[in-house]
């Protein structure tokens, strides 16, 4: 029902920021405020670990410990897009990020989540 597309991904230095975009069509007559969405990111060797989250109306947002303060979730549901904005990166933070999406209410629960993207490489150099 929803095809996902991250972008934005790249190299940056430790201390510098991206802004990550994903993209969804919609193939169902729900509107995209009907799903809630979320990041996820994977580093070598690691699980799949949860990020932030954003309710469809944007008025909920949920962010793991570690990119609280750092990283933003934001969406623009007229242009089908949710969005991670990521200031003073660290080398912990290098990984594949993804977008999913589930329908209804946000959660940080990563099985929940039954549409992904392909995922969008973060590389910080130090």
């Amino acid at each position: 029902q929803v095809q996902l597309v991250e972008s934005g991904g790249g190299l940056v230095q430790a201390g510098g920021s991206l802004r990550l975009s994903c993209a969804a069509s919609l193939r169902t007559f729900s509107t995209y405020a009907a799903y809630a969405a979320g990041w996820f990111r994977q580093a070598p060797g690691k699980e799949r670990e949860f990020v932030a989250a954003i309710s469809g109306s944007g008025g909920t947002t949920y962010y793991t410990d570690s990119v609280k303060g750092r990283f933003t979730i934001s969406r623009d549901n007229a242009k089908n897009t949710v969005y991670l904005q990521m200031n003073s990166l660290k080398p912990e933070d290098m990984a594949v990020y993804y977008c999913a999406v589930k329908f209804g209410y946000a959660t940080m629960a990563i099985v929940e989540y039954g549409y992904w993207g392909q995922g969008t490489q973060v590389t910080v150099a130090s």
